[in-house]
């Protein structure tokens, strides 16, 4: 035992030596480019799957469904969305750049199709699976995972966490509002923010570890894989698993937090102006909880944080259907700040817990079993509208899926990744 530990530990400081170049390959200024083009990238996936909060009301009276029906019809739809690691794993076999350019069309090109070619609901659920099946892929977290120096990894993808939730969502309704446009502009005004974003695209370089990997593939020193079969390993199955829970826990939740605009619109009377202040409030909490959230957890580590976000936004998810709506207005902008503190665990500590020749392979099955939230998220919140009309219980049974995550951490002992390089990390996990 003591052999293997010291050979692991010379490994250690050999790679370090090779590795410590990576974070310094890449000048200060591509960096902050690189934390900016992917925060554009991280805007879109944000703005896309949390605007349907807004547009919720106008669907529902659009289309002439109700809100059990929209929530069970989602349940079908989006059933395809578990294909999503086909997307993801596209990562490993031809890169991360050109996994990039698909994800962001097929954000604008779905957005573009929900303003055109909806006439009916049910093309108008074609289009925004479409879109759906593109958010939750996090492919943006592996560049900057993979070219930031480990112990400002947290920070910097708390960053384009941070930009990703820049509060859009609470501006643009109002004013299109204003300009006479219809709803569906919600969407559509990503196909317009697409095309700055491929300029930036052409900027951009392959991540060096990337590379590297690719060229010991030539060599033969590594096997080439397809979506990782045969590569995999069962600590990776172990942890695919393991975050594939946690994720899927925490989208439930968000995904309940969607069906916020129904419930201050809806059902309590709000004007869109008030529902957007509302929702602007917490817009702005989660960008302080993703700053806050990186910055803890580079400090205090990735398990505490992850306690800490997760009784925080099962807390205050709990509170805000108990409390009289003025106060939940309050609880829903501090629920804010958790809903953003929680999911920078995410975003940080599963792109770094995989090995670098099938992080992308692997977060595409992570994400997939996650992606079972997309078929049990929608059912759940049916079922608790059913139950719940006013939605006082749909609150309560929300939070109360966040104590999963904590239960998990706490008996399943993850590996700290906390400043640790990548390949320290692969080695010693």
């Amino acid at each position: 035992m003591e052999l293997r530990l010291e050979s692991k530990k010379g490994m250690n400081t050999k790679e370090k030596k090779k590795i410590n170049s990576f974070g310094k390959q890449r000048t200060r200024q591509y960096m902050i480019y690189l934390i900016i083009f992917m925060g554009m990238i991280a805007l879109m996936d944000q703005y896309l799957s949390i605007i349907e909060t807004t547009a919720i009301p106008n669907i529902l009276k659009e289309y002439s469904v109700t809100d059990t029906e929209y929530a069970w019809l989602k349940v079908v739809y989006f059933i395809p969305t578990f294909l999503i690691f086909l997307l993801n794993g596209l990562t490993d076999i031809i890169g991360r750049k050109k996994s990039l350019l698909i994800l962001i069309f097929l954000f604008g090109l779905g957005s573009f199709g929900i303003v055109y070619a909806t006439p009916s609901f049910h093309l108008y659920m074609l289009f925004f699976t479409i879109i759906i099946f593109a958010t939750v892929s996090n492919m943006w977290t592996i560049p900057i995972s993979e070219e930031a120096p480990a112990e400002k990894r947290a920070k910097y993808i708390s960053i384009v966490y941070f930009i990703s939730v820049i509060p859009l969502q609470a501006i643009i309704p109002s004013l299109l509002s204003r300009l006479g446009l219809s709803w569906k502009w919600m969407y559509g005004i990503m196909f317009l923010f697409m095309i700055p974003v491929i300029v930036m695209w052409f900027f951009m370089k392959e991540t060096n570890r990337y590379e590297l990997i690719k060229e010991e593939r030539k060599l033969g020193k590594r096997k080439k894989h397809f979506y990782g079969l045969g590569v995999i390993n069962r600590c990776d199955i172990k942890y695919i698993i393991f975050s594939g829970i946690i994720w899927m826990c925490w989208l439930i939740v968000s995904m309940f937090v969607i069906w916020g605009g129904h419930f201050f619109m809806d059902i309590h009377g709000y004007s869109l102006d008030q529902w957007s202040l509302t929702l602007l409030g917490v817009l702005l909490m989660m960008m302080a909880g993703a700053v806050i959230g990186g910055w803890m957890m580079d400090r205090m580590g990735r398990k505490k944080g992850l306690i800490i976000g997760g009784l925080g936004l099962a807390l205050f998810t709990i509170l805000l259907g108990l409390t009289p709506i003025d106060i939940a207005r309050v609880i829903a902008v501090i629920m804010g700040f958790f809903l953003g503190f929680s999911y920078t665990w995410i975003i940080v500590y599963i792109p770094e817990i995989f090995p670098t020749e099938r992080r992308g392979s692997c977060m595409g099955w992570a994400t997939a079993l996650a992606r079972i939230s997309y078929v049990l998220g929608p059912a759940l919140a049916a079922i608790m509208l059913t139950g719940s009309p006013t939605m006082e219980w749909f609150w309560v049974a929300g939070g109360l899926l966040m104590i999963i995550p904590i239960i998990l951490v706490i008996l399943f002992h993850p590996y700290e990744t906390k400043t640790k390089e990548l390949e320290v990390i692969e080695a010693q996990r």
